[in-house]
């Protein structure tokens, strides 16, 4: 897997599996160096990692220190790691540009990868966050790598996200895509030194990325009734995993038994999902453990979350669960939906890998890691920002962006089941029906919508007999849809409480040219197992980013199979029901781009900055013989110093600042073990 920032390592029997195509400019690091800004060397550190800190993994990595970066004046770091089934390696492309650009870099393999040892533990906390950890401890010049290289040109911070001093803390960041976006999440649930995070195209609840269900959902993408096995993926992942032991086994031979070099649990899980479809409540224990829906109120650092629209693999839905999860813990989050993923490649001018900065995606991740690492430029908003591919644009993909101050956006338009075959707009009558098809046995696939990372032009088929489809009349104006369409159906179907023998569907909407052409927005697809069919059944269909042309028509569609999946283990004979009184509906989000800015139009606004100086002053009288023994002030996140004494003050400098709000937070400890907290949202400057 890679993202904007790496270069693509040979295709493997298409298992490098991320699409998002950038060409490095030469291979191995340190021959690249030597007419560059900055050196690179390559080390090996000693890790411990488990539960118990009792595993010895050793991890190896490039370190880019810039030539400008000493002990007199040192630069902030990056930490960045490989997609799944790659190396250090593919992170050159990203090391250079960061280390031409005054930061020092460390690009290291991940635990299973690309030199460094061990087993594949899928972005554990308990593993690879605990890796990271000591990696930011040898940035912090707090250990050595085992040639013994120690360094002291990397900033140093006073204090943790957790608001405490701790040792070796330098100032550092990371970024990375997929597999090295969650072990971001991962190093920051473990370690409160890391400053900020930049997660690209990764996964909220891995139990969910691997068998979705898109009903009886709990929280985020979590659900209480087991998913559907996502086959192609799973099998595609334990192939590079395989392939990646192979190559490695004789240096490191234990990786091999008993399971290919993943953790024993991975192995079992694969051969269970095989088995009946869905995981068992182990498996989604394990799947979750190595996830950050679990652990989210340990992420407490400002977080860019870049998600692509073209992901079959972790979804938009995956995105907003753990953005509305930081959001609603008051960490500072942005969301970004780009146009490329684990399904399809860039837009024209997203990225940039020799200037980062004429690239729109690339250059904002620049701006951030300026403000967060380097207290450079103005903040950047905590805004949502989604690409739209019926923009029509030259040169920087900015212009094909739009900026809302936040998701949601838009609209929502209600839309009726009518009868067996029509969708109506909520409002006109409704025609009393039952849509009736078969699932096959042993879940044969019925319907065709990818072939996950192998290839995504085979057109979507879906056989006679084994789907139920519902369409609009032609629409008389456009439809622009940003966001989470939700379906409600009712059903007759078998009741089971065994997940093997429940209904399994796969709910899809089609954009239906005049012609006939039929089109799946980036193939995507909700996969659903019913607990209950008595019950209306609540579906998520998925996230994108769609215009529905004037003249097309949009068709809803529920199949009893799906190639890319291991569906229902029995055959099985389903209606889906309607009538005037309780029909289904279909409920769109619309009008999602309608009176928003471009991103480039919200980049410039973000830019103009105030003048204007402002002291924010809390009071907090003490109590005879008391005193203050501990502090934490942030401002939107960000931590902030302030004065002790009878009286806290913590002052916020405006100049250089976009307009805005800030939300100021002091929270301290007395002497008398009293928790005193204050709290205020203030205007940066006013309009000129």
């Amino acid at each position: 897997m890679r993202t904007p920032w790496s270069r693509p390592a040979p295709r493997r029997a298409a298992l490098s599996l991320l699409s998002a195509a950038l060409v490095a400019a030469c291979a191995p690091a340190p021959a690249c160096a030597q007419d560059e800004p900055f050196t690179v060397k390559t080390l090996r550190f000693d890790t411990r990692v488990g539960p118990q800190r009792d595993q010895r993994c050793e991890v190896v990595g490039d370190l880019y220190v810039p030539r400008s970066a000493t002990a007199a004046t040192p630069a902030p770091a990056i930490l960045t790691t490989n997609g799944f089934g790659g190396s250090k390696d593919d992170q050159a492309p990203a090391a250079r540009a960061f280390a031409r650009r005054g930061y020092v870099v460390l690009s290291y393999s991940g635990l299973g990868f690309g030199g460094s040892r061990c087993r594949i533990t899928l972005d554990d906390p308990d593993f690879d966050g605990r890796a990271g950890q000591q990696l930011i401890t040898f940035l912090g010049g707090g250990s050595a790598a085992t040639d013994g290289t120690r360094i002291d040109v990397v900033r140093r911070d006073t204090r943790g996200s957790d608001g405490r001093p701790h040792e070796h803390d330098p100032r550092v960041g990371m970024i990375g895509g997929s597999y090295g976006g969650q072990v971001q999440f991962a190093v920051a649930g473990v370690d409160p030194r890391l400053d900020t995070i930049v997660p690209q195209i990764t996964w909220n609840d891995l139990s969910y990325a691997l068998a979705p269900n898109n009903t009886s959902l709990t929280e985020g993408v979590s659900a209480a009734t087991p998913g559907v096995h996502k086959t192609l993926w799973t099998t595609l992942f334990f192939s590079v995993g395989l392939l990646r032991g192979v190559e490695y086994a004789l240096d490191d031979p234990a990786r091999l038994l008993p399971c290919p070099n993943f953790a024993d649990q991975a192995c079992r899980a694969k051969l269970e999902m095989d088995a009946t479809g869905h995981p068992s409540p182990a498996t989604v224990a394990f799947a979750r453990h190595a996830s950050v829906a679990t652990y989210l109120d340990r992420v407490r650092i400002p977080t860019f979350l870049q998600q692509g629209q073209a992901d079959t693999l972790f979804n938009l839905q995956e995105s907003l669960a753990t953005y509305r999860g930081l959001r609603a813990r008051g960490v500072p989050v942005r969301l970004f939906w780009h146009r490329w993923g684990h399904s399809g490649g860039a837009a024209p001018g997203e990225i940039d890998p020799a200037e980062p900065e004429r690239g729109y995606e690339t250059r904002q991740s620049l701006a951030w890691f300026e403000h967060y690492l380097k207290d450079r430029g103005p903040r950047p908003p905590q805004d949502f920002q989604f690409f739209r591919d019926w923009v029509d644009y030259e040169g920087d993909a900015g212009a094909a962006y739009a900026a809302a101050p936040a998701y949601p956006v838009g609209a929502t338009r209600t839309l009726r089941l009518s009868g067996t075959d029509a969708l109506v707009p909520d409002g006109e009558p409704v025609r009393a029906g039952a849509a009736a098809f078969t699932t096959t046995v042993a879940s044969l696939p019925t319907s065709f919508t990818e072939l996950s990372a192998l290839t995504q032009s085979p057109p979507v088929r879906d056989l006679d007999g084994t789907f139920a489809a519902w369409s609009t009349a032609p629409l008389p104006d456009d439809v622009t849809s940003v966001g989470v369409p939700r379906l409600t159906v009712r059903v007759q179907a078998p009741r089971s409480a065994d997940p093997a023998f429940m209904p399994v569907l796969f709910a899809k909407l089609y954009d239906v040219a005049p012609d006939g052409t039929v089109e799946l927005t980036h193939r995507l697809i909700s996969p659903v197992r019913i607990a209950d069919p008595s019950q209306p059944v609540e579906i998520e269909l998925p996230g994108v980013v769609h215009r529905y042309r004037r003249g097309h028509t949009i068709r809803l569609v529920l199949a009893g199979g799906d190639a890319a999946y291991r569906g229902g283990t029995v055959p099985m004979a389903v209606r889906v029901l309607t009538d005037a009184t309780t029909p289904g509906t279909l409920v769109l989000p619309v009008e999602g781009d309608r009176g928003l800015p471009t991103g480039l139009e919200a980049e410039r606004a973000a830019a103009r900055t105030c003048t204007s100086r402002r002291t924010v002053t809390f009071r907090v009288p003490l109590r005879r013989g008391e005193r203050i023994t501990r502090v934490e002030t942030t401002v939107d996140g960000r931590r902030r110093a302030v004065r002790r004494g009878r009286s806290l003050r913590a002052t916020v400098v405006l100049a250089g600042l976009p307009r805005g709000t800030v939300r100021v937070r002091v929270r301290l400890r007395t002497s008398r073990d009293r928790t005193i907290t204050r709290t205020g949202t203030y205007r940066l400057c006013a309009r000129r």
